[in-house]
């Protein structure tokens, strides 16, 4: 396992659903505390900042730390735990998941259930199980048995899902891609700038709340005050079965995407540009996406102060917002490649003219 399996199995693995990520911090400040200076906003974003050449310009690069998952709302009398969804789940994938409670009292084992199939009738059968028909069975058989092993409302629910490596080496399956693959690169592409040399002062930035709102995004960019925002997410590949080419064109293994359009955040067009010509520069394949019914954090970080050129730049990924997605590590690789070679370019001059 080479440094970069290592860290993607590190921070996949922990746990972080919306307005739980203590542990994904934690592991983004081992990784970087000794060529960084480490801040957090009042939300909990981490930002890891290293000054190169010049203070300025500050640039960003933002991957949101939080994972979809759940949220303890009540317990039966019964001893089933009723859930709160964190981020956008898919009714049809969650059924039959094993799930961890974060409690007061350590971790307690669950397991995603709904009534069984044998005793639905034929109508039943030919609908979707609703979230709000679902339950977490932790193996007790009343409301007391499960309070005494320390659940209560508020208590974060994450889906168990070990990263793995494939059959094929250079494919990759985990939980939490989204976006931990965002908290890597930015991660990783700080320690290259820092050993390698940058003409502006870069912030690795882990937002909190994504998947709830941006919330994280609007804090940090408040903290930073940046000159340039570079979001680095995930993007859905659509080369899978029922996807169309006009629904998504992006391919896992065809190297990383560019959003050029989302719900809520069109790219500043020169900073646009030159994330293509850099590409194209390092004779790298770089894929469009536009995805007119959601956004990222792009979305505030343009918005913060008098407006900031923001790009986003992704690592296509299968099975996003379930409990396994598979990404392709030269997907990986090339896009931290771009990211270090576009932040390399943004001295003052250069960001002075993306608004110019």
């Amino acid at each position: 396992m080479d440094e970069t399996e290592k860290l993607l199995k590190d921070i996949t693995e922990a746990s972080g659903v919306s307005g739980y990520e203590d542990e994904v911090r934690g592991v983004m400040r081992r990784y970087v505390a000794d060529v960084a200076t480490i801040e957090q906003d009042k939300l909990g974003s981490f930002i890891a900042g290293h000054a190169g050449q010049a203070l300025s310009p500050r640039v960003m690069l933002a991957g949101h730390m939080d994972e979809i998952g759940f949220m303890v709302k009540l317990i039966t009398k019964e001893g089933f735990i009723r859930f709160v969804p964190l981020g956008g789940w898919w009714d049809m994938v969650m059924l039959g998941h094993r799930v961890t409670i974060k409690t007061s009292k350590g971790d307690v084992l669950g397991v995603l259930g709904a009534k069984p199939p044998h005793i639905l009738t034929d109508e039943e059968r030919k609908k979707m199980v609703e979230k709000k028909d679902m339950y977490i069975d932790v193996g007790a058989r009343s409301e007391e048995e499960v309070r005494g092993m320390g659940v209560r409302p508020g208590d974060p629910i994450i889906p168990i899902s070990e990263f793995t490596v494939m059959a094929n080496p250079r494919i990759y399956l985990s939980k939490a891609f989204d976006n931990r693959l965002g908290c890597a690169l930015g991660l990783q592409a700080l320690r290259q700038l820092a050993e390698e040399g940058h003409p502006n002062t870069v912030y690795a930035v882990g937002t909190v709340q994504e998947e709830v709102g941006l919330r994280g995004a609007k804090t940090s960019a408040f903290a930073i005050n940046p000159d340039v925002g570079i979001v680095l997410e995930v993007d859905i590949a659509g080369d899978v079965p029922g996807i169309k080419p006009e629904e998504s064109a992006v391919k896992m293994g065809g190297g990383p995407s560019l959003l050029v359009y989302d719900a809520r955040m069109i790219p500043n067009l020169k900073l646009r540009d030159l994330v293509i010509a850099t590409a194209e520069e390092l004779g790298m394949p770089l894929q469009f996406s536009a995805m007119p019914g959601g956004a990222t954090d792009g979305a505030m970080i343009q918005a913060n102060n008098l407006g900031v050129p923001t790009v986003v730049v992704s690592v296509p990924t299968r099975h996003i917002h379930s409990h396994n997605a598979i990404i392709c590590r030269d997907d990986y690789d090339q896009t931290l490649k771009l990211v270090v070679a576009l932040v390399k370019k943004l001295d003052a001059g250069t960001v002075a003219g993306l608004t110019a």
